[in-house]
C-alpha cells in the first residue's frame, strides 16, 4: 500500500486487510528521503505500507521492486499517481474517477472502478494468450507435417500431396478447426498457475519440442497411409505413383488435423477430462469432415482435384490412421505432466 494519508490511518487499513501485522512494516515519505539507495532497498523488503509519500517516492519505490525481481502492478487515479503507473510493468488506473492524463499512461483501465475486475481481467489475458499458444502450436506441427511429407514424398520420386490438395488443407481444414482454438474457455487450474516471466517465449516450457515431434508424428501417420492405398491399389508395396494412395493420403492429412485441433483444446491436460464443449470446434469438425468427403467422393471435384473414389475399408483405415493421433498425444501429455510435477 502505497499512499499519501497520515501513517497512522495507513496502518489500521493494512492492518484489517492483512497486508502487515504490526507498524513496523511501515513507513512515511519523510523516512524514505533520509535512507540511501542501498537503505531503502533493504526497506523495501520488508516494508508493505508507504505512507505520506510524495509521487517521486511512488515511482522510486517501484523500480526497486522491478529491480528486486517483481513483476509490479501500479494502479491509482490522481496526475501525481501517473509516473509510478508509467513505471510499473502494468499500469492501473480508475475508469470513472481516474484523470485522463492518469489513463493515459495505463495499460488497464478499471471501467467500473472495482478492484475485483483486475482478477477478472487477469484470467482474461491467460485465457487469451493460453489460445494464442495453443492456436501457434497446432498451426506450426501441422505446417511441418505438410512440410516433412512433401519432402518425403520428394525423396521418393512420387505425388503424395498435390499443390491443391495443400491449399484446400491449408484454407479450409487448418482455418475452421483452428480458428476455434482462439474461442477456447478458460482452463479450469488457470488462476491457480504461477506467473509466467515477462521474458517468457511462446515455445518455452516443452511448446517448441511438442510442436516438431508432433508434425514428425502426423508426417508419418500420412505416409504409411499413401504406402497402404498404394497397396491396395497395386496389389504390393513400391515407389509408384498411387490416386488411390494420393486419396487416402490426403483424407489422412485432413482427419489428423481435425483430431490434432481437438488434442489442442489443453497443452497439458487431458482433452478427455476438459468440462466444456467447444461448440465452435465440434461444428468446424462437422463441416470440414463433410467437404472433405465431398472432395473425395464427388464426381466433379474428384477430377478436378486428381482423386479416386476409394473404398469405405479405405476410409476406414485413413480415419484410423489419424485417429491415432489422439492416444499418441495423450500419453504424451501424460507423462510431461508427471515431469513437471517433480519439477514442482
Amino acid at each position: 500500500m502505497i499512499t499519501g494519508d497520515h501513517k497512522d490511518t495507513a496502518v489500521a487499513i493494512a492492518k484489517n486487510l492483512k497486508i502487515i501485522t504490526n507498524s513496523d512494516e511501515a513507513i512515511t515519505g519523510k523516512e524514505i528521503e533520509n535512507l540511501s539507495d542501498d537503505e531503502l532497498i533493504e526497506t523495501v523488503k520488508k516494508c508493505s505500507v508507504y505512507a505520506r509519500v510524495q509521487p517521486e517516492h511512488k515511482t522510486k519505490i517501484v523500480k526497486i521492486l522491478k529491480k528486486l525481481g517483481f513483476i509490479t502492478a501500479m494502479t491509482g487515479d490522481g496526475v501525481n499517481d501517473s509516473p509510478s503507473i508509467k513505471a510499473a510493468d502494468v499500469g492501473i488506473s480508475m475508469g470513472i474517477t481516474g484523470t485522463d492524463v492518469t489513463k493515459g499512461v495505463s495499460d488497464i483501465v478499471l471501467a467500473d472502478d472495482n478492484f475485483a475486475t483486475i482478477v477478472t481481467a487477469i484470467e482474461e489475458g491467460r485465457k487469451i494468450y493460453d489460445n494464442v499458444r495453443k492456436l501457434l502450436q497446432f498451426q506450426l506441427s501441422t505446417n511441418m507435417a505438410e512440410v516433412i511429407t512433401i519432402f518425403t514424398a520428394s525423396l521418393f520420386g512420387v505425388t503424395m500431396l498435390a499443390p491443391a490438395h495443400l491449399l484446400w488443407i491449408n484454407m479450409i481444414t487448418d482455418s475452421a478447426p483452428g480458428l476455434s482454438l482462439g474461442v477456447e474457455k478458460a482452463e479450469g487450474d488457470i488462476m491457480k498457475r504461477r506467473p509466467r516471466a515477462s521474458n517468457e517465449s511462446v515455445f518455452s516450457n516443452g511448446a517448441g519440442f511438442d510442436m516438431m515431434w508432433q508434425g514428425i508424428v502426423m508426417a508419418i501417420l500420412v505416409v504409411i497411409s499413401f504406402f497402404i492405398g498404394q497397396h491396395v491399389e497395386l496389389g504390393h508395396f513400391g515407389i509408384f505413383e498411387s490416386a488411390d494412395g494420393m486419396s487416402m493420403a490426403f483424407l489422412t492429412m485432413n482427419f489428423i488435423e481435425m483430431f490434432h485441433a481437438v488434442c489442442m483444446r489443453s497443452q497439458r491436460g487431458s482433452v478427455f477430462k476438459l468440462k466444456n464443449i467447444n461448440w465452435w470446434m465440434l461444428w468446424a469438425f462437422i463441416g470440414t469432415t463433410i467437404t472433405t468427403l465431398g472432395v473425395i467422393y464427388i464426381p466433379f471435384f474428384v477430377k478436378i482435384f486428381g482423386f479416386t473414389s476409394i473404398s469405405i475399408k479405405e476410409l476406414a483405415i485413413a480415419f484410423s490412421l489419424a485417429f491415432l493421433i489422439v492416444p499418441i498425444i495423450e500419453i504424451v501429455k501424460f507423462f510431461e505432466r508427471k515431469m513437471e510435477k517433480i519439477k514442482q
